[in-house]
C-alpha cells in the first residue's frame, strides 16, 4: 500500500512540476527574448539523489529531463549525482529541494536501497 501511495504522489507531483515549470520556461524566454529583466544563465550542476536502484535513478533523470527547463546529461551510479543542464540557475538551492520534495522522496520509496 505504501509504494501505491507514493506511486499516486509521484505521478501528480510530477503531472504538476510539468505545468509550472512550463510556465516558468515560457517566462525566462519571453524574458530573454524581449530583455524585460535579467537574463536567465544556463547552468550545469551535481544533483546528489538518494541511494536508489539503476531504474530509480533512470527514472529521476527522465523526470528530470520532461519537466521544461532542464535536462539530466548524466547519471553516476557509483556517485549518485547526475549532471544537469538548467535553464535558470538563479535559484538552484529552491529547484534542488523542488526536485528532492516532488520526486525523489516518493521514488526512494518505489526503488531505494539501502547504502
Amino acid at each position: 500500500m505504501k509504494k501505491a501511495i507514493a506511486f499516486v504522489e509521484l505521478l501528480l507531483r510530477f503531472l504538476l512540476a510539468v505545468v509550472l515549470s512550463g510556465i516558468q520556461t515560457v517566462k525566462v524566454i519571453l524574458r530573454n527574448s524581449f530583455g524585460t529583466g535579467p537574463s536567465a544563465a544556463g547552468v550545469f550542476v551535481r544533483l546528489r539523489f538518494a541511494p536508489m536502484n539503476e531504474q530509480g535513478a533512470a527514472i529521476l533523470g527522465c523526470m528530470i529531463t520532461l519537466t521544461p527547463g532542464t535536462t539530466t546529461l548524466d547519471i553516476d551510479m557509483e556517485h549518485h549525482e547526475l549532471l544537469l543542464h538548467v535553464l535558470d540557475g538563479s535559484d538552484l538551492p529552491g529547484m534542488i529541494e523542488g526536485i528532492e520534495r516532488d520526486f525523489e522522496s516518493s521514488l526512494v520509496v518505489l526503488f531505494g536501497v539501502r547504502s
